[in-house]
Protein backbone atom coordinates (compact mmCIF):
# COMPACT_ATOMS: atom_id res chain seq x y z
CA UNK A 1 0.00 0.00 0.00
CA UNK A 2 1.20 3.52 -0.85
CA UNK A 3 1.19 4.74 2.76
CA UNK A 4 2.95 1.76 4.33
CA UNK A 5 6.15 3.80 3.93
CA UNK A 6 4.83 6.85 5.75
CA UNK A 7 4.52 7.54 9.47
CA UNK A 8 4.96 10.29 12.01
CA UNK A 9 5.90 10.55 15.67
CA UNK A 10 5.18 13.40 18.07
CA UNK A 11 7.89 14.15 20.65
CA UNK A 12 6.86 16.31 23.58
CA UNK A 13 9.49 17.60 25.99
CA UNK A 14 12.48 15.54 24.88
CA UNK A 15 14.72 15.00 27.91
CA UNK A 16 17.48 12.70 26.62
CA UNK A 17 20.06 12.77 23.85
CA UNK A 18 19.58 10.59 20.78
CA UNK A 19 22.77 8.53 20.27
CA UNK A 20 24.40 8.07 16.87
CA UNK A 21 22.07 6.32 14.45
CA UNK A 22 20.68 6.39 10.94
CA UNK A 23 17.29 5.83 9.34
CA UNK A 24 16.45 4.11 6.10
CA UNK A 25 13.97 6.93 5.43
CA UNK A 26 13.92 10.69 5.07
CA UNK A 27 13.27 12.19 8.52
CA UNK A 28 11.45 15.51 8.28
CA UNK A 29 10.90 17.33 11.58
CA UNK A 30 8.90 20.46 12.38
CA UNK A 31 10.22 22.09 15.56
CA UNK A 32 7.47 23.38 17.86
CA UNK A 33 9.56 24.45 20.85
CA UNK A 34 13.24 24.75 21.75
CA UNK A 35 16.23 24.26 19.46
CA UNK A 36 17.05 20.92 17.86
CA UNK A 37 20.71 20.06 17.31
CA UNK A 38 21.72 17.43 14.77
CA UNK A 39 25.38 16.41 14.70
CA UNK A 40 26.74 14.94 11.48
CA UNK A 41 30.32 13.85 10.93
CA UNK A 42 31.42 17.18 9.50
CA UNK A 43 28.83 19.72 10.68
CA UNK A 44 26.13 20.55 13.21
CA UNK A 45 22.65 21.73 12.33
CA UNK A 46 20.60 23.93 14.65
CA UNK A 47 16.87 24.20 13.98
CA UNK A 48 14.76 26.57 16.03
CA UNK A 49 11.02 26.78 16.64
CA UNK A 50 9.12 27.14 13.37
CA UNK A 51 11.78 25.55 11.17
CA UNK A 52 11.94 22.16 9.46
CA UNK A 53 15.01 19.91 9.63
CA UNK A 54 15.71 17.00 7.29
CA UNK A 55 18.07 14.05 7.39
CA UNK A 56 18.59 11.90 4.32
CA UNK A 57 18.37 8.08 4.31
CA UNK A 58 21.37 6.28 5.89
CA UNK A 59 22.87 9.58 7.09
CA UNK A 60 24.63 8.96 10.42
CA UNK A 61 23.79 11.57 13.03
CA UNK A 62 23.07 12.14 16.70
CA UNK A 63 20.75 14.57 18.48
CA UNK A 64 22.32 15.93 21.66
CA UNK A 65 20.20 18.25 23.77
CA UNK A 66 21.52 21.79 23.91
CA UNK A 67 19.81 22.71 27.16
CA UNK A 68 18.09 20.07 29.25
CA UNK A 69 16.17 22.80 31.06
CA UNK A 70 14.48 23.89 27.82
CA UNK A 71 11.76 21.59 26.54
CA UNK A 72 12.32 20.43 22.96
CA UNK A 73 9.13 19.41 21.16
CA UNK A 74 8.69 18.44 17.52
CA UNK A 75 6.85 16.22 15.05
CA UNK A 76 8.79 13.96 12.69
CA UNK A 77 7.45 12.51 9.46
CA UNK A 78 9.30 9.41 8.19
CA UNK A 79 9.06 9.00 4.44
CA UNK A 80 10.78 6.18 2.54
CA UNK A 81 12.94 6.91 -0.48
CA UNK A 82 10.72 4.59 -2.55
CA UNK A 83 7.67 6.70 -1.69
CA UNK A 84 9.59 9.93 -2.34
CA UNK A 85 10.66 8.67 -5.77
CA UNK A 86 7.11 7.52 -6.56
CA UNK A 87 5.75 10.98 -5.78
CA UNK A 88 8.48 12.64 -7.88
CA UNK A 89 7.98 10.36 -10.90
CA UNK A 90 11.15 8.36 -10.30
CA UNK A 91 13.42 11.29 -9.47
CA UNK A 92 16.01 10.58 -6.78
CA UNK A 93 16.64 13.61 -4.56
CA UNK A 94 18.84 14.64 -1.66
CA UNK A 95 18.84 17.58 0.75
CA UNK A 96 22.18 19.36 1.14
CA UNK A 97 20.55 22.31 2.89
CA UNK A 98 18.86 20.33 5.63
CA UNK A 99 17.05 23.26 7.25
CA UNK A 100 13.96 24.91 5.76
CA UNK A 101 12.31 28.12 6.92
CA UNK A 102 9.05 28.40 5.01
CA UNK A 103 5.60 29.22 6.37
CA UNK A 104 3.96 27.44 3.43
CA UNK A 105 5.98 24.26 3.99
CA UNK A 106 5.14 24.36 7.70
CA UNK A 107 1.44 24.70 6.94
CA UNK A 108 1.52 21.73 4.56
CA UNK A 109 3.47 19.67 7.13
CA UNK A 110 0.69 20.27 9.67
CA UNK A 111 -2.07 19.57 7.12
CA UNK A 112 -0.40 16.29 6.17
CA UNK A 113 -0.01 15.27 9.82
CA UNK A 114 -3.66 16.11 10.50
CA UNK A 115 -4.71 14.13 7.42
CA UNK A 116 -2.75 11.13 8.74
CA UNK A 117 -4.69 11.45 11.99
CA UNK A 118 -7.98 11.21 10.08
CA UNK A 119 -6.76 8.00 8.36
CA UNK A 120 -8.40 9.14 5.13
CA UNK A 121 -6.24 7.85 2.22
CA UNK A 122 -7.50 10.43 -0.28
CA UNK A 123 -6.82 13.30 2.09
CA UNK A 124 -3.38 11.92 2.96
CA UNK A 125 -2.44 11.52 -0.69
CA UNK A 126 -3.62 15.04 -1.55
CA UNK A 127 -1.62 16.79 1.17
CA UNK A 128 1.36 14.46 0.79
CA UNK A 129 1.72 15.40 -2.89
CA UNK A 130 1.42 19.09 -2.04
CA UNK A 131 4.00 18.78 0.72
CA UNK A 132 6.51 16.92 -1.45
CA UNK A 133 6.06 19.35 -4.32
CA UNK A 134 7.02 22.14 -1.93
CA UNK A 135 9.96 20.23 -0.47
CA UNK A 136 11.46 19.46 -3.87
CA UNK A 137 12.39 23.13 -4.36
CA UNK A 138 14.77 22.78 -1.41
CA UNK A 139 16.41 19.64 -2.80
CA UNK A 140 18.64 18.63 -5.66
CA UNK A 141 18.81 15.53 -7.79
CA UNK A 142 20.91 12.75 -6.30
CA UNK A 143 23.22 11.15 -8.86
CA UNK A 144 23.44 7.88 -6.97
CA UNK A 145 20.79 5.70 -5.39
CA UNK A 146 20.56 5.57 -1.60
CA UNK A 147 22.02 2.28 -0.46
CA UNK A 148 22.68 0.53 2.80
CA UNK A 149 25.96 1.34 4.44
CA UNK A 150 29.01 -0.23 2.87
CA UNK A 151 30.55 -2.09 5.77
CA UNK A 152 33.43 -3.39 3.66
CA UNK A 153 35.18 -6.02 5.79
CA UNK A 154 32.19 -6.27 8.15
CA UNK A 155 29.49 -7.25 5.64
CA UNK A 156 29.46 -10.83 6.95
CA UNK A 157 29.10 -9.60 10.52
CA UNK A 158 26.33 -7.21 9.48
CA UNK A 159 24.44 -10.09 7.87
CA UNK A 160 24.99 -12.17 11.00
CA UNK A 161 23.54 -9.37 13.15
CA UNK A 162 20.52 -8.96 10.86
CA UNK A 163 19.86 -12.71 10.74
CA UNK A 164 20.14 -13.13 14.51
CA UNK A 165 18.80 -9.77 15.66
CA UNK A 166 16.85 -11.29 18.54
CA UNK A 167 19.96 -12.85 20.11
CA UNK A 168 22.42 -11.52 22.64
CA UNK A 169 25.70 -10.45 21.04
CA UNK A 170 29.17 -10.68 22.52
CA UNK A 171 32.06 -8.46 21.41
CA UNK A 172 34.53 -11.31 21.75
CA UNK A 173 32.50 -13.60 19.49
CA UNK A 174 32.06 -10.86 16.87
CA UNK A 175 35.75 -10.00 16.95
CA UNK A 176 36.63 -13.67 16.43
CA UNK A 177 34.38 -13.71 13.36
CA UNK A 178 36.35 -10.71 12.06
CA UNK A 179 39.69 -12.31 13.00
CA UNK A 180 40.67 -9.23 15.01
CA UNK A 181 41.23 -8.74 18.73
CA UNK A 182 38.37 -7.16 20.61
CA UNK A 183 39.87 -3.67 20.85
CA UNK A 184 40.95 -3.60 17.23
CA UNK A 185 37.49 -4.80 16.21
CA UNK A 186 35.75 -1.95 18.07
CA UNK A 187 38.09 0.61 16.53
CA UNK A 188 37.75 -0.67 12.96
CA UNK A 189 33.99 -1.22 13.22
CA UNK A 190 33.51 2.35 14.43
CA UNK A 191 35.65 3.64 11.56
CA UNK A 192 33.45 1.72 9.09
CA UNK A 193 30.02 2.53 10.54
CA UNK A 194 30.50 5.67 12.63
CA UNK A 195 29.20 3.76 15.65
CA UNK A 196 30.52 1.31 18.21
CA UNK A 197 29.41 -2.31 17.66
CA UNK A 198 27.03 -2.28 20.64
CA UNK A 199 25.55 1.10 19.65
CA UNK A 200 24.99 -0.30 16.15
CA UNK A 201 23.41 -3.51 17.47
CA UNK A 202 21.07 -1.69 19.86
CA UNK A 203 19.97 0.62 17.05
CA UNK A 204 19.30 -2.37 14.79
CA UNK A 205 17.35 -4.16 17.55
CA UNK A 206 15.14 -1.16 18.29
CA UNK A 207 14.39 -0.32 14.66
CA UNK A 208 13.66 -3.98 13.93
CA UNK A 209 11.37 -4.19 16.95
CA UNK A 210 9.60 -0.96 15.97
CA UNK A 211 8.48 -2.52 12.67
CA UNK A 212 6.92 -5.44 14.56
CA UNK A 213 4.83 -3.39 16.97
CA UNK A 214 1.13 -3.24 16.20
CA UNK A 215 -1.95 -2.62 18.31
CA UNK A 216 -2.04 -6.28 19.46
CA UNK A 217 1.67 -6.74 20.24
CA UNK A 218 2.67 -7.99 23.67
CA UNK A 219 5.52 -5.60 24.43
CA UNK A 220 6.96 -7.76 27.20
CA UNK A 221 7.25 -10.69 24.79
CA UNK A 222 9.01 -8.48 22.26
CA UNK A 223 11.40 -7.22 24.91
CA UNK A 224 12.48 -10.75 25.79
CA UNK A 225 12.55 -11.90 22.16
CA UNK A 226 15.09 -9.15 21.45
CA UNK A 227 17.09 -10.24 24.52
CA UNK A 228 16.57 -7.17 26.68
CA UNK A 229 17.00 -7.96 30.36
CA UNK A 230 13.54 -6.73 31.29
CA UNK A 231 10.77 -4.36 30.22
CA UNK A 232 12.43 -1.38 31.90
CA UNK A 233 15.67 -1.95 29.95
CA UNK A 234 13.72 -2.34 26.71
CA UNK A 235 11.61 0.76 27.31
CA UNK A 236 14.61 2.92 28.21
CA UNK A 237 16.57 1.81 25.12
CA UNK A 238 13.55 2.22 22.84
CA UNK A 239 13.03 5.78 24.08
CA UNK A 240 16.71 6.62 23.52
CA UNK A 241 16.44 5.83 19.81
CA UNK A 242 12.78 6.62 19.04
CA UNK A 243 12.05 9.44 21.47
CA UNK A 244 9.00 7.90 23.11
CA UNK A 245 8.38 4.68 25.05
CA UNK A 246 7.25 1.52 23.21
CA UNK A 247 3.95 1.71 25.10
CA UNK A 248 3.30 5.24 23.88
CA UNK A 249 4.45 4.35 20.36
CA UNK A 250 1.98 1.46 20.30
CA UNK A 251 -0.86 3.64 21.62
CA UNK A 252 -0.20 6.28 18.97
CA UNK A 253 -0.06 3.92 16.00
CA UNK A 254 -2.11 5.10 13.08
CA UNK A 255 -3.59 2.35 10.93
CA UNK A 256 -4.59 3.68 7.51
Amino acid sequence: MLFDNLEYINIENQTTDFPKHFHETFCISLIHNGIEKIEFDSQSLFSEKGSISITNPYEIHSNPLIDKNTCLSFDTIYLSNDLMKYLLNGKNITFLNRKINSAKTNQLFVKLKNAMDTKNPKSIEFFLKQFINTLKFHSQENETEYAKQNLNDFSEINSYIDNNIGDKFCLEELSKMANINKYGFVKKFKAATGMTPMNYILMKKIFSCKTRIDRNSELTELAYWYSFTDMAHFSKTFKRYIGISPKKYQANLIVI
